[in-house]
């Protein structure tokens, strides 16, 4: 009896996982089109399986409808910490950044993201589905990032995709060390882990076993950046570590996402030019330090140079630790930015950024069925989240 007990509970889970569901709402925003008017989105298999417009659509039997107002992609977090970094603020909950020296690009976050963490569920109930996380900035290069579903007991389950090396330019990275303490002596030091990058590349391809190098992780990701297999995540705020972040790509040839950038609008025309898309700070940032320049209309400016930017949440030093990006991209939006657009930066222009824009960042059939429902426009500041869909199942019914 306790065995077939096991057995019927492992089904209704699965069931359950799997659930048929038909979403209504008043409005959608596919992303892929123009907003649709009295939408079904039909959900079966963790996918989404039609997309159909019409006030007279006719729900098929066995689906459980929800409606909304507005349904929404899941939210694409473009650049976080969260999962590294934990709710309390503790030192056992953060792991985002390694101090004891100011290079380790092989450090790797799929070994210190924490999928139960409580502040993984605040972001989620808050529409985050999806997330770019990993290794914080303030080191010249701090480990790598993966991208993530927002749900899962086990990294195994949340992983979606590799993600990039994090570097950083700037004042934080000689506030965490004692060398590099200037921003020549930061330059200096990355192109001299590359120069040697370059050297461990020739040496492992000798045909001589004698003449090849032992194994180092360092360069062994070093190598892999050099060789266009993984990114970079380049964090810098000011103009002229922007640019020198950008000489640095040029020098190595290396593929590259420019972050934060706080003063992007004082060297946008280098930037369009380079062809780096970029991960824009919170539109919200505190100005000080690095960010002293910040401006509310950089998203706006960047959209209008044409540069394919997405939104993030970043990290931050009070708790809960992060920021909302629903939030940032509203501000945004209040200063210059379309609402389309503004959704689109956190949305299918983030999804695009970090290279899951084939499983997520918009609904179209077939992709991964993360949804969002709201109960008025999602940049409203009395609108709530009230529904939450990861992967076909919903993970949330509460407005929040």
């Amino acid at each position: 009896m306790k065995r077939l007990s096991v057995v019927l509970l492992l089904s209704i889970m699965i069931n359950v996982s799997h659930a048929q569901l038909a979403i209504r709402g008043e409005t959608v925003y596919t992303m892929a089109g123009k907003p649709l008017r009295n939408a079904v989105i039909l959900v079966k298999g963790g996918k989404i399986e039609q997309v159909l417009e019409g006030a007279m659509v006719k729900l098929p039997e066995g689906y459980k409808v929800m409606e909304a107002k507005v349904v929404t992609p899941g939210l694409v977090d473009a650049h976080t910490v969260v999962g590294l970094t934990g709710i309390f603020n503790q030192k056992h909950d953060q792991m985002q950044l390694e101090t004891s020296e100011p290079v380790q690009p092989e450090l790797r976050a799929i070994d210190a993201y924490n999928p139960q963490e409580q502040l993984i569920e605040f972001v989620r109930n808050l529409g985050v589905t999806t997330m770019h996380t990993g290794h914080a900035p303030g080191a010249l290069a701090s480990g790598t990032t993966i991208v993530v579903k927002t749900v899962g007991n086990t990294i195994e389950n949340a992983l979606m995709d590799s993600g990039m090396v994090a570097f950083t330019f700037g004042e934080s990275v000689s506030s965490n060390f004692k060398s590099p303490g200037t921003s020549a002596k930061q330059v200096a030091m990355m192109r001299n882990e590359f120069l040697k990058a370059q050297d461990y590349l020739k040496r492992s391809s000798s045909r001589d076993p004698e003449k090849r190098p032992a194994p180092d992780l360092r360069m062994e990701m070093l190598s892999r950046v050099l060789l266009k297999k993984t990114k970079v995540l380049f964090t810098a705020h000011k103009a002229t570590d922007i640019m020198a972040a950008l000489r640095l790509q040029k020098e190595f040839g290396f593929a590259m996402v420019l972050d934060g950038a706080a003063e992007a609008y004082l060297v946008v025309d280098e930037i369009k030019k380079s062809g780096v898309s970029v991960i824009l700070h919170p539109t919200m940032m505190r100005a000080w330090g690095d960010t002293r320049n910040v401006s509310f209309e950089t998203a706006a400016k960047l959209k209008e140079a044409g540069i394919t930017f997405a939104l993030q949440s970043g990290f931050e030093g009070y708790v809960p630790k992060t920021r909302i990006v629903l939030y940032e991209a509203a501000i945004a939006a209040a200063n210059g930015l379309s609402f389309v657009d503004a959704l689109a930066s956190i949305t299918i222009n983030a999804a695009k950024i970090i290279g899951v824009d084939n499983r997520v960042g918009s609904i179209e059939k077939g992709k991964d069925a993360d949804l969002v429902l709201f109960d008025g426009d999602p940049f409203e500041y009395t609108t709530h989240v009230c529904g939450v869909v990861v992967n076909g199942t919903v993970v949330s019914e509460t407005c929040k």
